[in-house]
């Protein structure tokens, strides 16, 4: 893979088939396994001890008892804003306002976006039209005024009040009535002078905090119902505001065709790189390899002619040395074949292919390829490829003792992982050798996925499309 296949870094997730499917769902190439960037409020773990740990449910919780205060805001500023701009239409000063408040919705609804996703962890898509050209700002104001995202915006900002308003009074007591709860010895503590604090009971344990542990335990059963609250409503949240802030069917299904041509363009691109960095690799070895020892043997066999009749052992020696040298260019040149494509590959498929691989690597591999037929040439060559390479630096950086090569099919997908129990830490960047692997399987609209946490082990997995 290179010198530069290899980083220090962290991974994390384990790198299965749901990880590959996300990615193949996005078209993507080359992932980073680990990390929760693609988490959200609803696809986290719904256990209790998980919601617990999680930052997302903090996170709810902290939005939905605060956003109240934007709600109000946005409330108030709409029907003051509306009702002057609308009394002040008759004397032309209105329509300026009213293009100030729908630049100021507009930028309201883009925060609200940033909040939910900080909040909720989900990823809102622009929904608006492309404004027009040009340098007019009423040419501009009319676009926008024309875009139905525009007016979904002002809609959603107008609900937001009544909205947050009831999450706020349902967040403030299910999490007061927790806080209480599981503080009550605390309270009892400091309440020693018998009276009651919030609820009926108090006064029966003030001044005797022991007594009191049979309400903080009950506390736990009322911290494990606001947690699910919480997530509740962040999901009913999140739901409305990408329903009302997001993009249409038919915005999101021209989007995706523009991402699908985005990326077949660009999927396509780097295999020509990648294609001209290896017609340039091999031109390099050959002049830099096998051009110049056959320079040597011909300046050899010449001398060894100039001296055939003078000195007969001088010659011999030199035919000597040009015979060892023309052995040597024929062995580079057989392994210049077998980097373009190997032989054993044409004739004999994959599996005695990898074996060969495996036979020749420093560190014991295994190999399981379990392929009901042969693949074609394109995804052999690529699986090939990507399993050379992940051995050259298995031995070069990973420190590994033992490593294995899987080689399966999934539904269309040919998938090959290779894992070893290395150091780890490695990471797929830009310019470097699993990026490399990743430009091999994005030629035929492949995908890299990379799991390396510092320790290891090591796994590195392409999925191939592959038509049967």
């Amino acid at each position: 893979m290179g010198e530069l296949s290899r980083d220090r870094g962290t991974g994390g997730a384990t790198a299965g088939g749901a990880a590959a499917r996300w990615a193949a769902a996005r078209w993507a190439t080359v992932m980073q396994a680990g990390g929760d960037a693609a988490a959200t409020v609803a696809n986290t773990p719904w256990t209790p001890l998980a919601m617990l740990r999680s930052s997302l449910t903090w996170r709810s919780a902290i939005y939905l008892a605060v956003s109240m205060a934007f709600g109000l805001g946005w409330f108030i500023v709409l029907v003051v804003g509306l009702a002057l701009s609308l009394s002040l239409l008759i004397i032309w000063v209105g329509l300026p306002m009213l293009a100030l408040m729908m630049i100021a919705w507009r930028f309201g609804a883009m925060l609200e976006r940033q909040l939910v996703r900080a909040a909720f962890g989900v990823r809102i898509a622009s929904p608006y039209r492309r404004l027009p050209a040009g340098r007019n700002p009423l040419t501009k104001l009319k676009g926008m005024a024309g875009d139905p995202a525009t007016w979904k915006d002002l809609a959603y900002l107008a609900v937001l009040f009544p909205i947050t308003l009831v999450e706020f009074v349902v967040s403030v007591t299910v999490w007061s009535a927790t806080g209480m709860l599981l503080f009550m010895p605390v309270i009892v503590a400091v309440d020693g002078s018998g009276a009651e604090v919030g609820v009926g009971f108090v006064s029966y344990w003030a001044g005797n905090p022991l007594e009191a542990l049979p309400i903080s335990v009950g506390g736990l059963f009322f911290l494990v119902l606001a947690m699910y609250v919480t997530r509740i409503m962040a999901i009913g949240h999140s739901a409305f505001a990408g329903l009302m802030l997001g993009p249409s069917p038919s915005q999101k299904e021209n989007l995706e065709l523009r991402q699908r041509t985005e990326h077949l363009r660009a999927s396509r691109a780097r295999g020509v790189d990648a294609a001209e960095f290896e017609r340039r690799r091999i031109e390099r070895d050959l002049h830099d390899g096998a051009q110049q020892r056959l320079l040597a043997v011909a300046m050899d066999i010449g001398r060894a002619r100039a001296k055939l009749d003078d000195d007969p052992e001088g010659a011999r020696a030199l035919i000597e040395q040009a015979h060892d040298g023309t052995k040597e260019a024929i062995s580079e040149l057989r392994d210049l074949a077998r980097g373009i494509y190997p032989a054993i590959l044409t004739d004999r498929g994959l599996d005695p292919a990898l074996s060969g691989l495996a036979g020749r690597a420093p560190v014991p591999v295994e190999v399981e390829v379990d392929l009901p037929e042969r693949p074609p040439a394109a995804v052999e060559s690529i699986a090939y490829f990507i399993v050379a390479e992940s051995l050259a630096n298995i031995a070069k950086y990973a420190r590994a003792t033992r490593a294995s090569v899987r080689v399966v099919r999934e539904d269309r997908w040919v998938v090959v992982e290779v894992i070893d129990n290395g150091m780890g830490g490695a990471v797929a960047r830009a310019g470097g050798g699993l990026a490399g692997l990743a430009d091999r399987a994005a030629t035929i609209d492949g995908m890299l996925i990379v799991d390396s946490p510092s320790g290891g082990p090591t796994i590195i997995r392409a999925d191939l499309p592959c038509t049967w």
